[in-house]
């Protein structure tokens, strides 16, 4: 029973992690990558669907991205979507291709990044004690309700408290990692 709670404990927390290493992808370094505008909602025939369904991405230079629309109708739409979004990125439209251009970012536009990042940072650390309080709480309900015992209560405590440390350092690794290449100039 513990070893499920801790099992379940895992995969939360790590499903945690991964929603952070999306998150932190979608946010704009000094490099050009797909993953800026890959989620970016286009409206296709009156539903949001993202880019990557309805275009090819790709990185023809190292602050410069390319976005060829599989359905060539769609590309005044796909320009309307990334002017409209929060890149703060012009796209440049030849008729069969979209080209953005990223310009380097300036030294204040790196300091409010990184805090954007220290936000998602910690939101993630929250989501992660949340789920060790809810398992700890389960713990305590199954010790009251005499299916373990207080020293199987104790162990399960300790570890659920080892996984939730992993993790959190997971994050704080994610976290310096990202912080370095949005500084990099």
């Amino acid at each position: 029973m513990i070893k499920d709670i801790l099992k379940d404990a895992e995969n939360r927390m790590k499903s945690a992690i991964s929603t952070l290493e999306e998150d932190l992808a979608g946010i704009r370094t000094g490099r050009a990558t797909p993953a800026l505008v890959e989620k970016l909602p286009i409206d296709y025939y009156g539903m949001p669907t993202p880019l990557m369904q309805l275009a090819s991405i790709s990185v023809p230079e190292a602050r410069a991205l390319l976005i060829k629309p599989f359905d060539p109708s769609t590309l005044k739409t796909i320009e309307r979507s990334i002017l409209a979004s929060e890149l703060g990125l012009t796209p440049n439209n030849d008729g069969k291709v979209i080209r953005l251009n990223l310009p380097p970012l300036t030294e204040e536009r790196r300091r409010d990044l990184v805090k954007v990042v220290n936000n998602r940072l910690e939101e993630s650390r929250v989501a992660i004690r949340n789920v060790r309080r809810d398992l700890i709480k389960d713990l305590r309900d199954f010790e009251k309700e005499k299916m373990i015992s207080k020293d199987d209560l104790q162990v399960g405590e300790e570890e659920l408290q080892k996984i939730t440390d992993e993790m959190i350092e997971d994050i704080e690794k994610i976290g310096q990692r990202k912080e370095a290449e949005i500084m990099e100039v």
